[in-house]
């Protein structure tokens, strides 16, 4: 008897691992290998010319992959749901981010976490989506998170493809994806994010160009990812302005700026804790904003609708960068109570100064 079940056990295991290995061995021939560089498919539609001068209107939106709404709370940040939404709560809040976009109608608009035909938001392309919302826009969509099947947890995520979207009303010359720094060793890196910038270009009247960086840096990582995305970040913008363009750089920093006033918002023992970028190793008059007056992100420990508000941990992790040729009229977080993603969307005014 005792022969028989360790021969069964033997069975088992050596099944275990040889699905392991199958796992492995997919997930390698399939990873998602991209360029440290790789121009994007451009969308054009829009021909206007930016003028120096203009007041314009840009919106950051880390919309939670349409899925992360008041209802939701999720395994990664302390709560127990992987699938956080239905296919009819994904596309009610897609026409909330839809219908707020559209009242406002930023000249720029800047989203993260924008599935196109992912499993946890059931196939459901938001990008087409959002282009739909602003018809006349050049449009750019560059990956961070491409994965042919997650298997992580139980039930697994399963397939993601997902990334930054960059909407403007202005006419487009070009659109970049610039690879960020892996902080993940294989084979974790396999099934993980890899992360970018999608750097959009636009020709502006008086011969320079506004140079438009949509972002979302590491959030689960020991630190290092983080402090070695933002070097990065930073001499992308330093070359930049000293090629005397205009620069506006914005989206989920997972970080807040040294400068933010974060005492309405104290940490919480045991919530997950972003990241803070030391302004001070920026050197060139950049500016660093973020609206301390209303929280950019909520923890997602437990949902969020019929809760006690004063449970959560609140973050100040979306904002925006501009070099010191762009005047900042003002900043402001839009509080829309976490109704249709975990992130409130900022909204800036800005001139480019002639």
């Amino acid at each position: 008897m005792g022969k028989k079940i360790l021969r069964i056990a033997a069975g088992v295991l050596c099944a275990v691992l040889l699905a392991v290995a199958l796992l492995i061995g997919a997930l390698s021939i399939t990873e998602y290998r991209p360029g440290e560089e790789e121009d994007v498919p451009l969308m054009r539609s829009a021909s206007g010319t930016l003028r120096a001068g203009e007041s314009i209107k840009v919106l950051t939106w880390n919309i939670g992959y349409g899925a992360l709404g008041d209802n939701a709370d999720f395994f990664m940040d302390g709560g127990s749901e992987v699938y956080t939404a239905d296919e009819a709560r994904v596309r009610e809040n897609m026409e909330g981010i839809v219908k707020t976009v559209t009242d406002i109608s930023p000249d720029l608009m800047l989203f993260q976490e924008t599935d196109r035909n992912s499993a946890r938001s059931y196939h459901v392309d938001e990008t087409a989506v959002l282009r739909s919302a602003a018809p006349g826009y050049c449009s750019s969509f560059a990956n961070n998170f491409k994965v042919s099947f997650l298997p992580y947890p139980i039930p697994p995520i399963g397939k993601v493809d997902s990334g930054l979207l960059t909407l403007s009303s202005f006419y487009v010359s070009g659109s970049k994806r610039i690879q960020l720094p892996i902080p993940f060793p294989w084979p974790i890196r396999m099934a993980n994010l890899k992360r970018c910038l999608l750097v959009s270009r636009i020709p502006m009247e008086n011969g320079k160009e506004l140079v438009l960086i949509n972002l979302h840096l590491e959030a689960y990582d020991d630190g290092e990812g983080k402090a070695a995305q933002t070097e990065m970040l930073g001499r992308i913008l330093g070359e930049e302005a000293a090629k005397g363009n205009y620069v506006i750089a914005a989206g989920d920093f997972n970080q807040i700026f040294s400068n933010a006033d974060t005492g309405r918002y104290p940490a919480q023992e045991g919530k997950w804790q972003a990241g803070q970028i030391d302004i001070s190793s920026f050197p060139g008059g950049w500016q660093f904003l973020m609206d301390a007056e209303t929280p950019s992100c909520r923890s997602l420990d437990q949902p969020y609708a019929g809760a006690d508000k004063e449970t959560f941990q609140y973050y100040l992790i979306d904002g925006f960068i501009l070099s010191g040729n762009v005047r900042a009229e003002r900043v402001e977080t839009m509080d829309l109570g976490f109704v249709w993603s975990d992130h409130n969307p900022v909204l800036a005014e800005v001139v480019l100064i002639p």
